[in-house]
């Protein structure tokens, strides 16, 4: 047997070298470059996977300069020096080899070639084919390197799950481990964003709107609530997978569990259908009419996620459009109908909320540059700035005709006392657009409302003048 400086180390690529799954995000790109891929998935995996992979990867071209890898493995590689390292995966060859060719290092690629899937027995044959039985180390994290480890000399394992890690040790060949950083349900619970579920406290606007507190119509509020929220996250965790590369290239959303490959991106993928459906089981249990308005969400979400947030201009209109069917949801949850002042107010406030998102994420970006993956380009800043304090001043307006209507008078025993309602909407706005200006907000206005001191003595204070007015 040849000596320990000259026994090639190989390693795995998907888990082990990288944070994530290469042939996954493939897919998940090509998805996002055109859904309609979806249908062509299926013939090309009659196929064979190794065939499959490389009709994915002949369409993507992942930046591999951004991937999410293991930096301790990586230091550890540069350590073993004067012996070969080969980078030996199941994922295609083209992705392998700019794996490669941008690490540096590697001595040889063995990866799948659109015949073979080089996976389990198949890469332990490989091996041995090339160096012969315990003449070579091996780097890899899952179930199918058992076989790979049973004929290689030493075991390297990387972000293994404690089964497999038990499973390598009684085979009796680890060498070294790299533990799994993270606990993954602490990555899940973040990638379901619970801080973003706050925004579902809309659907009590209507009914609270219409002075209906009842016991009834607040348990029916809260059950539509929890369905908008598992309905959200499932969209949230739908969009981070869509928008990984983007996300990388973000100075913050870089760090989300599946852009930094702390979180598997297949369990995302069996959490979107999950929580849908969880969704739509509370849906049942409510009015008839709340399961249209869910539905439109859930369509609309997923439009966002595969087309409308890359148009400029309709992607803001689609975010108002879904703060604006949680006010509709609230009122079917009931049932009890939104009036179109209510309906008015809320497109043209949250229309001007989306809009300051977007200057919220320019101001974050470097000077120049156009916003990843939104389809926004330096010279739309002042555009959108303007389109944003237009709608604004229409939401005061709005509220202001609202204060002078008949439909206040009828509501409200004293509804001249609602006018204060009208400057310190206008007060609250102004704010939030002068401290998005100075790059002191969080990438969310109604996020960081709900967080900021001031902002929540204006709703204290708006919740008073609305008493007072009763």
């Amino acid at each position: 047997m040849s000596s320990s400086g000259q026994v090639p180390l190989c390693v795995d690529m998907d888990g082990t070298l990288v944070l994530t799954d290469l042939g996954v995000e493939s897919v998940l790109a090509l998805i996002r470059r055109n859904p309609l891929y979806l249908l062509l998935l299926p013939w090309w995996l009659r196929r064979g996977l190794a065939a499959f992979k490389r009709e994915v990867a002949r369409r993507v071209q992942l930046d591999v300069t951004r991937l999410p890898y293991d930096r301790r493995l990586l230091a550890w590689l540069r350590t073993q020096q004067g012996r070969p390292l080969l980078l030996c995966t199941a994922s295609d060859a083209g992705l392998a080899n700019a794996v490669a060719a941008h690490l540096g290092g590697f001595a040889a690629v063995v990866a799948s070639d659109g015949h073979s899937n080089l996976a389990g027995s198949r890469k332990a044959a490989a091996l041995v084919a090339r160096h012969g039985a315990l003449g070579y180390d091996y780097a890899g994290n899952a179930r199918a390197d058992l076989v790979v480890w049973a004929q290689a000399r030493r075991a390297i394992v990387v972000n293994a799950p404690p089964r497999v890690l038990r499973a390598a040790q009684a085979q009796g060949r680890v060498e070294r481990v790299f533990a799994r950083e993270g606990k993954p349900w602490i990555e899940l619970l973040r990638a379901l964003r619970p801080h973003q579920w706050a925004k579902n406290l809309l659907v009590f606007v209507a009914p609270l709107a219409a002075h209906r507190v009842e016991a009834a119509v607040v348990a029916h509020a809260l059950l539509a609530g929890a369905a908008f929220c598992l309905c959200a996250s499932a969209a949230y965790v739908l969009n981070d997978l869509l928008d990984l590369d983007a996300d990388r290239r973000h100075p913050r959303k870089c760090l989300r569990p599946f852009a930094a490959g702390r979180l598997s991106l297949l369990a995302g993928l069996a959490v979107v259908p999950a929580l849908t459906l969880a969704a739509f089981a509370c849906a049942a249990l409510l009015p008839a009419r709340f399961l249209p308005v869910l539905l439109a969400y859930a369509t609309l979400t997923l439009a966002y996620s595969l087309w409308l947030k890359r148009l400029p201009a309709l992607d803001v209109l689609a975010l108002a459009a879904l703060y604006t069917l949680r006010i509709v949801a609230g009122g079917a949850a009931i049932p009890v109908a939104v009036s179109g002042w209510l309906l008015a107010f809320a497109l043209c406030l949250f229309l001007g909320l989306a809009l300051l998102k977007r200057e919220i994420e320019f101001v974050r970006v470097a000077a120049g540059a156009g916003l990843a993956g939104r389809g926004y380009r330096p010279q739309h800043r002042r555009l959108l700035r303007g389109c944003g304090i237009a709608a604004g001043i229409a939401a005061v307006g709005v509220l202001a005709l609202y204060v002078d209507s008949t439909k206040s008078a009828a509501l409200y025993a004293q509804p001249q006392h609602l006018w204060w309602l009208v400057g310190l909407l206008a007060l609250w706005l102004a704010r939030l657009w002068r401290l998005a200006a100075r790059g002191r907000m969080h990438d969310d206005p109604l996020v960081f409302a709900l967080t900021d001191w001031p902002s929540l003595l204006a709703f204290g204070l708006a919740a008073a003048i609305v008493l007072a007015a009763l």
